[in-house]
């Protein structure tokens, strides 16, 4: 099981990760972490079937806040449950994430190199932020227009929308704004990935086009329309493209250091 002892600073320079392990070793440890992970699943369900009532009413304001004249009721006998449920899991899962994290975390963190584990932490917290961030501006921003949207769309149908499916407004809030923290952490993996050097600064670049179509193929498979998965494109585009001028930063700064490197005179 991995604990503080296998985090020990290495003492054998940049280029060495930390102490070999057998096989078997990394299977204990991996089924400790697979242990802890679905044992803080299920704290994490426990609490929200708690407090199930109160994640309701929180999952309903951007609804009320809408403007919509919009009735939630559960059209089934098994309704209720199937929404007693679906938060548990949902809110399960999200209050577990941090902990998931740390132990996938302490996991690998061991095997890493001393520069490689400076990136890990980075990508961990600032991963962390953008998480909350994503859900923050679904929850606060995006809920409430893509909710008129749907709404302007029925009426322009035909259709009533005085009486919504409590099951399905509650699916679609939930994945919406999982969704969105999800997509957040993209650009994150990406940027770390070309910190340690496993992706060329030249792809990002190279591969733009490529990247936008794997976005909205990604954010059509999160999210359970197509005017949330518009929403959620543009911003995760925003991110890349944060990302490729981080990227291009990086590559220049280093360039700098290399032209210094080599104008110092050699003993």
């Amino acid at each position: 099981m991995a604990n503080e002892d296998e985090f020990p600073p290495s003492s054998s320079g940049e280029d060495e990760g930390g102490p070999v392990k057998s096989f078997l070793d990394h299977l204990e440890d991996l089924r400790w972490v697979l242990i802890k992970t679905v044992a803080a699943i299920v704290l994490g369900m426990t609490i929200c079937l708690v407090i199930a009532p109160m994640i309701v009413q929180i999952l309903g304001r951007p609804l009320a806040q809408s403007g919509l004249d919009v009735k939630l009721n559960p059209l089934g006998p098994m309704g209720g449950f199937v929404i007693y449920m679906k938060v548990a899991t949902y809110g399960g899962v999200g209050l577990a994430l941090p902990f998931v994290g740390f132990f996938i975390g302490s996991f690998i963190f061991p095997a890493l190199k001393p520069k490689e584990r400076k990136y890990f932490l980075w990508a961990l917290g600032i991963g962390g932020g953008l998480f909350l961030a994503g859900v923050a501006l679904c929850y606060f921003f995006m809920l409430n227009i893509c909710l008129q949207g749907i709404s302007q769309m029925n009426s322009w149908l035909g259709f009533s929308t005085d009486l919504w499916r409590a099951e399905e407004y509650f699916s679609f809030v939930l994945l919406f704004m999982l969704g969105m923290g999800l997509s957040f952490e993209v650009p994150v993996i990406i940027l770390t990935l070309v910190r340690i050097g496993l992706i060329p600064h030249e792809w990002l670049v190279k591969g733009r086009s490529y990247f936008i179509i794997a976005n909205v193929l990604l954010c059509s498979i999160i999210t359970p329309d197509a005017l949330s998965t518009i929403l959620m494109v543009l911003p995760v585009q925003i991110l890349m493209e944060i990302c490729i001028l981080i990227s291009k930063y990086w590559e220049r700064q280093k360039r700098i250091a290399e032209a210094r490197a080599a104008e110092q005179p050699k003993d």
